[in-house]
């Protein structure tokens, strides 16, 4: 561990990184320009109080580095709380207020079934059942022209019935408002009048996007877990207060970047996939330091398993994705869930097949080996059980596992498979290995599947994994799919905590226009920009200091006229230089590039103008460790035995910190460090490189 900073250099800018997930919760202490300054903590997650594992692990971290909680600069802090709720159906009591005629709107969504071959599929519940759904007599036309306001007297029939749902919040969404953000705005401040004690949002005012069914959807969800989050960012406010923190409280968004504590708030919908987020930032940054172009993030936590893409120093975005079934219409990193993780429950199920989750024994009670009380094995018992993981050295020897626990209970996953009652031999030995094989197929599975949407091949991708779990499982998975490549980085385990501590200040807007693309369309284009624009700075003005100047990034979805979907193609950073035929050839390369034709001669529609708002965070960047001479081969710390595809074999043991830049090693090895473990399994190579990232190689 280097040494930990004073107290005069944290003043200079200490940030502390979170990253709350189901088993742990993740902290990097940083110093911007000085990362030997870098320490690391991992706390046990409170999930009956998640603020107080936060507040907890602050000052232990504080203790650690032998600072005071006045020296801290920021607190950025990723939290799954609102997408647990969503999952669970843990929100409030909402209603919605809709166009008359359009009270079904939630229940018909898009008339799509969740598998077109599943005759026994069943749709997701509606967030809002139909009798807390009121209709309001108001209505925008396509063209953004009122076609019904509502009366006074209207809106009282309307205030009435909102109030006997006995909602605690509602949101309010006009036909066509995308066109008209201000009508909208309009409607729900003249009903909010009515009932000051009821919080009303305007579907325009959170996402002013045409396809009315997902705005509805997308305010509904910011609506549904705006009262969970308020009331945890009330408590950790009061926790920190405790400590005597005194610095701003940044949130991680689901696009990457973090926004104040005060923005979460207002829209916490944009937090719900921010740890994940946090971790691909962060490798996105690790990939332009060492070097890699194309790289295939994987995050391996307690409760699943997570892969992202970043190409050429980019991760992919996304402008929808899917949350416990529902669409959400906000861009996000492109994440996409591909298994279980170290927390997943092993089990036979009642026809003695072998099932890896996608049940999680999470913080509570956690996995057999953990004492708690667990009594199911997990993916964890599973490495500890093949000796992969060191029942001594876990959490650097802060957390003694025990592994006879952990035997007797996969010996009971073994009978039900039919190895008979050899509840430490044969059987658990059984159960471990094919547990995790076929933890294993159903990660590839969906990993291939993910890379082939894209058109991309693995062979031509670095793997970087995360999390406490994903070193572990990397180099299985990678010779699963044939990726060759893997880098292991130095804070693997709190990865997405180091990802929040360096993020940028980040916010999407969106206006949607529905035209064929003409001069007259251009214009509006413009001003609909320079409004976003305007919107932009004005919001990054209002999170607080901020790391570096505004970067604008500017796009439009557009369509050849006829066709249902849209591309996203990229527009010049000043909107005063938007020209017609610039417009139409941009799109005409980005449709060929992916689909391999254009058709010149055909119209062209405008959907949606972006704009995304950044400001830089602290660069967290490694110095490099120049390699001179030919270094000495590493000493195992160790030798032990690990069970590897149905055998055990000897396995050099090494302590990550004792390696050095230039040092290479071969498999099967395995490399500890106090908060991951890396198998480096027979046919695989390891190397350090000038950053301290271990680097796996397939021979």
């Amino acid at each position: 561990m280097p040494a930990a900073p004073t107290s005069a250099q944290a003043v200079a800018g200490a940030r502390i990184g979170i990253d709350v997930g189901g088993t742990f919760t993740d902290f990097v202490l940083a110093l911007p320009g000085d990362p030997r300054g870098l320490l690391h903590h991992k706390e046990p997650s409170t999930p009956g109080d998640p603020a107080r594992a936060v507040a907890d692990g602050i000052a232990a971290v504080l203790g650690r580095a032998g600072l005071r909680a006045g020296d801290l600069a920021s607190i950025t802090h990723g939290t799954t709380i609102g997408l647990n709720a969503i999952i669970q159906r843990r929100g409030a009591r909402i209603a919605l207020v809709v166009t008359e005629g359009y009270r079904d709107i939630l229940e018909i969504g898009r008339s799509r079934m969740p598998s077109s071959f599943d005759l026994h599929a069943s749709k997701e519940e509606p967030l809002v059942p139909r009798d807390r759904i009121v209709e309001i007599p108001a209505r925008l036309g396509p063209d953004g022209r009122p076609v019904r306001t509502p009366t006074d007297a209207e809106l009282a029939r309307v205030a009435e019935q909102l109030a006997a749902t006995g909602a605690e919040a509602a949101a309010v969404l006009v036909l066509h408002g995308h066109t008209d953000p201000e009508f909208e705005a309009e409607v729900t401040r003249r009903l909010g009048a009515l009932l000051p004690e009821l919080p009303l949002t305007s579907s325009a005012a959170i996402w002013p996007e045409v396809r009315e069914f997902e705005r509805a959807l997308v305010t509904c969800l910011n609506v549904y877990i705006q009262p969970l989050m308020r009331q945890y960012f009330d408590r950790l406010e009061a926790l920190l207060d405790g400590l005597g923190v005194t610095a701003p409280v940044y949130i991680a968004a689901s696009n990457g970047g973090s926004l104040s504590l005060r923005s979460a708030a207002d829209r916490p919908i944009e937090t719900v996939l921010s740890g994940p987020a946090a971790g691909v930032t962060a490798a996105t940054r690790l990939g332009r330091a060492a070097g890699i172009s194309r790289l295939v993030t994987f995050d391996m936590g307690g409760t699943s398993s997570d892969i992202a893409v970043a190409v050429d120093g980019e991760p992919e975005f996304a402008t929808h994705t899917t949350i416990g079934g529902l669409p959400l219409i906000l861009p996000v990193v492109a994440v996409s869930a591909i298994g279980a993780g170290g927390g997943s429950v092993v089990r036979a199920d009642e026809h003695g097949v072998l099932k890896v989750g996608p049940e999680s024994a999470g913080a509570a009670p956690g996995p057999v080996a953990y004492g708690r009380g667990g009594t199911r094995p997990t993916v964890t018992d599973c490495y500890l059980h093949t000796g992969v993981i060191d029942p001594a050295t876990f959490l650097g020897g802060r957390m003694t596992l025990d592994a006879p626990a952990a035997a007797r209970a996969l010996g009971e996953v073994a009978e039900g498979l039919g190895f008979g009652n050899d509840r430490t031999g044969a059987g658990a030995d059984a159960a471990a290995d094919g547990a995790l094989r076929v933890a294993t197929a159903g990660m590839a599975v969906e990993l291939q599947k993910t890379l082939a949407g894209r058109g991309l091949d693995p062979a031509e991708f670095t793997l970087v994994p995360f999390g406490g779990a994903g070193p572990t499982h990397a180099a299985v998975l990678a010779e699963e799919v044939g990726i060759r490549e893997i880098v292991v980085p130095p804070t693997a385990a709190t990865f997405c905590a180091l990802g929040a501590v360096g993020a940028d200040l980040r916010r999407d807007f969106a206006r949607s226009l529905r035209r064929e693309l003409d001069a007259t369309t251009v214009g509006a284009l413009r001003d609909i920009l320079a409004g976003l624009e305007a919107r932009a700075r004005a919001w990054l003005a209002e999170q607080g200091p901020a790391s570096g100047a505004p970067v604008l990034t500017l796009a439009a979805d557009m369509s050849y006229a006829g066709q249902a979907y849209e591309l996203r193609v990229p527009l010049p950073a000043s909107s005063g230089t938007l020209e017609l035929a610039a417009l139409r050839e941009a799109f005409h390369q980005e449709h060929e590039r992916l689909y391999g034709f254009r058709d010149a001669g055909a119209a062209v529609r405008l959907g949606t103008a972006r704009l995304a708002i950044s400001s830089a965070g602290p660069e967290i960047v490694p110095a490099a460790v120049p390699v001179t001479g030919d270094p000495a081969p590493p000493v195992p710390a160790g030798r032990r035995d690990v069970l590897l595809a149905g055998r055990r074999v000897a396995a050099d043991v090494h302590r990550r910190e004792e390696l050095r830049p230039g040092q290479t090693l071969a498999g099967p090895a395995v490399v500890e460090q106090d908060d991951t473990t890396v198998l480096v399994p027979p046919g695989w190579s390891a190397g350090v490189d000038p950053l301290g990232n271990l680097r796996l190689t397939h021979a």
